[in-house]
């Protein structure tokens, strides 16, 4: 069985993919001590360049081995694209008083959350669109391979449903299936969600190397 590194330890995030990679044989594996590495400043302005940029970073660590990391977060049309490359950190201002580019770590999901709900206070269901991005790059020996981009496009619930899922998975309804992304086990969910989409590019990817 082939395994894939995966930058993060994010356990939500390491579900998705193992979600997505379960029908394919594939493991999905955490960079060994991940937690005890130089954490990568994640400053870019675009997630191609935050997910380029970890993963060379953390490829590093493991010479040889193809890593993959990802950068994601929710586009909220209503509010100009918001939260967008800031996502894990939107509640800053609240939590910390601080900007969520000025921010030393992720904020909680719940006042993620909360903020995008407050600032959407008002705002008609038809103007609630927005959608989820991922951009996965792989990465060997501090160089960047290859980028993959996936889409979800959905609209921004009044309030949360779902108990699975991690961020904002239970404001996310996707209309497809009537469901919000937290009402999903982590299989279906990779069927249809952003992360699933750029992670299936990168298994095709990896197939055309072999």
């Amino acid at each position: 069985m082939r395994t894939i590194l995966i930058a993060t330890s994010n356990p939500g995030k390491l579900r998705d993919f193992a979600g997505a990679a379960a029908r394919r044989g594939i493991e999905i594996a955490g960079i060994p001590e991940f937690s005890s590495l130089p954490s990568v400043v994640e400053d870019g302005l675009t997630f191609e360049a935050n997910a380029c940029k970890k993963a060379e970073a953390y490829s590093r660590y493991v010479p040889g081995e193809i890593v993959v990391a990802d950068d994601s977060g929710l586009e909220v049309d209503a509010l100009n694209g918001a939260p967008g490359v800031h996502s894990a950190r939107y509640a800053a201002p609240d939590m910390h008083n601080k900007e969520p580019h000025e921010a030393d770590a992720n904020t909680d999901d719940e006042a993620n959350n909360a903020r995008v709900l407050r600032e959407l206070r008002g705002v008609p269901h038809a103007r609630r669109t927005g959608r989820f991005v991922c951009v996965l790059a792989a990465a060997r020996d501090g160089k960047t391979l290859a980028t993959f981009r996936g889409t979800a496009e959905g609209i921004i619930l009044e309030g949360p449903r779902g108990g699975n899922g991690f961020g904002y998975d239970p404001l996310f309804y996707f209309p497809q299936i009537g469901k919000t992304f937290a009402e999903l086990t982590a299989e279906e969910k990779s069927q249809y969600s952003h992360r699933g989409a750029a992670f299936r590019d990168f298994l095709r990817w990896c197939d055309a190397e072999e």
